[in-house]
């Protein structure tokens, strides 16, 4: 996840450079783009990189101090089965 994030803000970068010289190259899609358009998806797309490079980190952290303990088969305790009761008479 941080090496997506990485990538998503190195596209951000290129988007924000490309949208402020030429706004019709970035947002080719729309009539007449204008540059506050291109800063609000920017701000956005930094919003969104810097929050999942957060979430990468922390999740690689979680991941290294967390130590999976497996018990042995011989060593666990028999988990007891439940009997079904008898039916009652009436």
């Amino acid at each position: 996840m941080i090496l997506a994030a990485i990538n998503l803000g190195l596209v951000t970068i290129l988007f924000f450079l490309i949208g402020m010289i030429k706004p019709q190259w970035a947002l080719f899609f729309l009539d007449k783009p204008n540059r506050m358009i291109v800063l609000s998806i920017t701000v956005v797309l930094v919003m969104v990189s810097v929050t999942m490079y957060g979430e990468g980190h922390r999740r690689s952290t979680l991941a290294q101090e967390v130590t999976i303990v497996k018990p042995k088969i011989a060593d666990a305790a028999p988990v007891p089965v439940p009997v079904p009761s008898a039916p009652l008479a009436k």
